[in-house]
Order: structure tokens, then C-alpha cells, then sequence
């Protein structure tokens, strides 16, 4: 089979960077003294640096090259609560609570990015699309269509919109269907996102390395110059030790697993592939996405992962992967290949959190770069703000085990400050009304704003506010009596918001 290329040499420079005017920074030339220092600007260190300067913190971020350019300007841009680690392995090593906290936060994650994305208006083409988990070439045996359907059940039984799909669209056979993940232009957001920062007073110096870090005060030395901080963000993929101690932080090395991951480029006519996210069950897994185009759309396929260093020939990485495309595609011109690098841990899960005291780092994302990147400085600036964050314990960079009652208590509704948080980050059981059916009701977000919608028997609305008018929990929708339930404090509304049982005293709001 022959490649077809649109030119003799498509090169290694990765797609986002077409076309894509990326605002400059000076390098730091003074000593400045900020309430937090964030080395590395790419989504984990620009998100943080977003939230917290715009928490009212000064912030100086330092990047050694350009902002955006290495590991983040190297992603594909799947944005995906669904981790690499099914959900049924999940439950087996951390239990059930556990398992959903992880999806939550990965819920979380994606609703911060749309959220930033619709404040700013930025042009990133983020869009909520539907994710494929399906058998590789679309073939499966009958073990295998058990283990999607039996995947499917429990992810739907922890809340979750999957769907057993018979004939999943494009990849062909059985698959599942996880609603609402969604897709971006990464460096087009960044770029917004860097942009705002300054817009805030933050600062963010380029080509500026961080070649020392001291305490006592807490300084970091950067192009000969001085920034002094009272936090440090090490935001940088592969974490630095920063002021943690070196014995520390090499056993903190030990942890980490780098792979190399690569992505092939190729330009189709519109309306070629369905506009989803789609992942195998092989190992090590491909992925597709697409990124629309003008006049055309662009297919972005990835995967052959392999320990970074240990393969021979990575141009035939490149191959099988245009080989295996070519194949679903004949009429698909190739224009880019490049590769990125992932990293992984022994458990499956990232860590995020402090690694000395004042000290914060998140890595070990495997391929949920954008999700988890986005998680941790969500986390992150949460710590430094003393707020309490539900996954602190959970990817807590120094766990040793996960005990599985740990979270129990979260199915039983018995603690409500996690359900105040919880329902901060997570956000609607759906997105859109197109699936509430006459008698059905469910929580929606609209405009940032969490709706009790019911969808009355002759198919009018009716349109709530869903916060308690106790204590500010998100109510829930109990299909069996019909009911506003809150999970706090055990308050109850009728359909039309009417106070069915206390502690509140209050019907729900009225939406305009």
C-alpha cells in the first residue's frame, strides 16, 4: 500500500502549530518578589497560573523555552474523564467511591476548560463530542463484547452517561459510548489563556530557566535573576525537585514511567469521520480524533506507545500507524507526524499535590494530558488558597495505598462538605434536554448555572433553580418518588419546587 503525503517530507513539528500566532514574553531581567512561582507554561502551569491570579495572587510563571511547545504542544487533545485504566480496573484496586472520584474529577476538568472558554470567548474550536471505546478493527469475540457490556453497566450504575453500542460509528462493532467528552485546539486556547494571565496583572517570562531554587525565603534563580515566592508550582511534565530534598525527590523519580506516544496527520473531505473521540482496547491502545478545517477536516490518529528509548525503528512506529489509517481511509493525504511523550504511574493514577512544604507538583497524567493537567492546577490552586479540594487524598503525591472504605461514605451521602465541593467542580448529570423524556427530570448546567429541569407529561418544563435553599447543596432528581432530593441534608421538593420535607424551609427558585 502506498502513503500519500502532500509532500515528500511531512517533517516532526506537530499540527497545532500551524497558523497559530502565539503571544511573545521576555525573558526575566529583575528580581521580582509574587506570592507564587510556576515553572512550566503549558496546561497545567497556565491554568494554575489563570486561577490563581485571578483568586487576586500575584504570580510569575517561568518557562524555559516557549510557552506551550513541548509536552502540551505535542498532545493529540483528547479531553476525556475515561482514563487509561478501565473503570472496572479502578474498582478492583481502589473500590467503587474511589473509581468515581477519579471520573468526577476528570468531569471536573473538562467543565473548567468550557468554562474558561466561554468567559474568554476563545476561538479553540472546544466542542462537547461524544468517546468510543471499541475492539480494535472492530472485531471482537465473545469474551471481549462481555467485558465492553459489563464495562458499560458499571460505568452507567456509578452515574455515568455510557452506552452500549452495538456497531460503534466509523471503528465498526461493539463498543461503548461515554457522552460529553470533548475536543479543543490546545496551543489556540493556551495562547487565550497566557493572554488573560497578563490581562491579570500575572506575569510570564520565556526562555527563563529555573537553575536554583532556595529557602528560607523561598526563591527560584532564573536567568540570573531572583524571584521570591511563598509558593512554588513545578508544572513541568517531568517534575523538578525544586526545594524538596534530593533524596526525595529521586525516590519520587523512581515512580514515574516515561512513554513515548505518536500521532500521524492527514487531511480527508468533510463528513468522512464522524466528529467523536474513538480509542481501542489493544495495548498499548490507538486513538482518533478529528480537527475540523475549512474546507476540509484534518484526522489526527495516534498511539504505538513505547518506553521512551527502547524502540529501534521509530520511523516504522510512524508507519504502522499510516498503514493502519490508509487502511480505514485510502483517500486520506498525510501531512504531519510527530510524537509526545506520556507519563505513567505504578497505580494508574496521577499525582497532584505538595511534594515539600510550599511546594506543589502534578505529573504522571498517562494519556489524560489535558484532563489531568487541567485537574492539577485546579487542585493545586486550591491548596494554595487553603480551600479543600474531595481529591486531595486520592492523588496525593505521597500515598502509599488507598484503602477502599476510605470513600464510602460518599454513596451513603453522609458527608456534606464533599457534596458542596463536589457539586462546585461536576456540574449537570446533562448537558442538553434532548434526552429528558415526559415524566423525566435531571440537574442541567446552562451558562454555568445548575437547573432542576422536569419535562411535564404534555411536554412543557419546568425549570428550577437546583441549589438547596438550605445549605446550597445541588439537589438531585429521584426517579422513583419523583422528587427534588438533596444528598446534604436529606431536604425534598416537589416538581415544581414545593417543599416536601425540611431542613428547608423554602421551595426551590423559580428559573426565568
Amino acid at each position: 500500500m502506498t502513503t500519500k503525503h502532500t509532500s515528500l517530507d511531512v517533517g516532526t513539528a506537530p499540527y497545532w502549530g500551524d497558523g497559530v500566532p502565539f503571544p511573545s514574553f521576555p525573558a526575566i531581567d529583575s528580581d521580582i518578589d509574587v506570592d507564587v512561582v510556576v515553572i512550566g507554561a503549558g496546561i497545567t502551569g497556565l491554568t494554575a497560573a489563570y486561577l490563581l491570579v485571578s483568586a487576586g495572587k500575584s504570580v510569575a510563571v517561568l518557562e524555559r523555552t516557549r510557552c506551550a511547545s513541548i509536552d502540551t504542544g505535542h498532545t493529540t487533545a483528547h479531553v476525556t474523564m475515561v482514563t487509561d485504566a478501565r473503570l472496572s480496573e479502578l474498582c478492583r484496586d481502589f473500590g467503587k467511591s474511589h473509581a468515581q472520584a477519579v471520573w468526577d474529577a476528570g468531569s471536573a476538568a473538562i467543565d473548567q476548560i468550557e468554562s474558561i472558554v466561554h468567559e474568554h470567548a476563545i476561538d479553540c474550536g472546544f466542542e462537547r463530542v461524544d468517546g468510543y471505546l471499541h475492539a480494535p478493527g472492530g472485531e471482537s469475540d465473545d469474551a471481549q463484547a462481555r467485558e465492553l457490556s459489563d464495562e458499560a453497566a458499571l460505568a452507567a450504575g456509578l452515574g455515568f452517561d455510557a452506552t452500549l453500542v452495538g456497531d460503534v460509528p466509523f471503528a465498526g462493532g461493539p463498543g461503548i459510548c461515554f457522552a460529553d467528552q470533548a475536543r479543543f485546539h490546545p496551543r489556540r486556547y493556551l495562547a487565550a489563556l497566557a493572554a488573560a494571565i497578563t490581562a491579570k496583572g500575572g506575569w510570564i517570562f520565556e526562555n527563563s530557566v529555573a537553575e536554583e531554587f532556595f529557602t528560607n525565603p523561598i526563591r527560584v534563580k532564573a536567568a540570573g535573576r531572583r524571584a521570591r515566592c511563598k509558593d512554588i508550582v513545578i508544572a513541568t511534565h517531568n517534575p523538578m525537585a525544586g526545594i524538596a530534598g534530593s533524596m526525595s525527590a529521586t525516590l519520587f523519580q523512581t515512580k514515574l514511567a516515561l512513554y513515548t506516544s505518536y500521532a500521524v496527520a492527514g487531511r480527508v473531505a468533510r463528513g468522512s469521520v464522524p466528529d467523536a473521540l474513538f480509542w481501542d482496547t489493544a495495548d498499548p491502545y490507538r486513538y482518533l480524533r478529528l480537527a475540523p478545517q475549512d474546507d476540509h477536516e484534518l484526522v489526527i490518529f495516534g498511539g504505538e506507545d513505547h518506553k521512551t528509548g527502547q524502540a529501534g525503528d521509530t520511523n516504522a512506529c510512524y508507519a504502522r500507524l499510516e498503514q493502519a489509517l490508509q487502511r480505514k481511509i485510502p483517500d486520506i493525504a498525510f501531512t504531519r507526524r510527530w510524537s509526545g511523550q506520556v507519563i505513567e504511574t505504578p497505580d494508574g493514577l496521577p499525582y497532584i499535590g505538595q511534594t515539600a512544604e510550599h511546594q506543589y507538583a502534578a505529573t504522571g497524567f498517562a494519556g489524560n494530558g489535558m484532563t489531568f493537567g487541567t485537574l492539577g492546577a485546579m487542585m493545586i490552586a486550591d491548596a494554595i488558597q487553603g480551600r479543600k479540594n474531595p481529591w486531595t487524598d486520592l492523588f496525593d503525591p505521597r500515598r502509599t495505598a488507598l484503602r477502599h472504605g476510605l470513600w464510602n461514605y460518599v454513596a451513603e451521602n453522609a458527608d456534606y462538605p464533599y457534596y458542596v465541593l463536589r457539586s462546585r467542580f461536576t456540574g449537570g448529570e446533562m448537558r442538553t434536554l434532548r434526552s429528558l423524556k415526559p415524566g423525566q427530570g435531571a440537574v442541567v448546567k446552562e451558562s454555568g448555572t445548575q437547573l432542576a429541569v422536569y419535562r411535564r407529561p404534555g411536554g412543557s418544563l419546568a425549570v428550577l433553580s437546583a441549589t438547596c435553599t438550605h445549605m446550597g447543596c445541588v439537589v438531585g432528581w429521584n426517579d422513583a418518588e419523583r422528587t427534588w432530593d438533596c444528598p446534604c441534608h436529606g431536604s425534598r421538593f416537589g416538581i415544581e419546587g414545593d417543599v416536601i420535607s425540611g431542613p428547608a424551609e423554602r421551595p426551590l427558585e423559580r428559573h426565568p
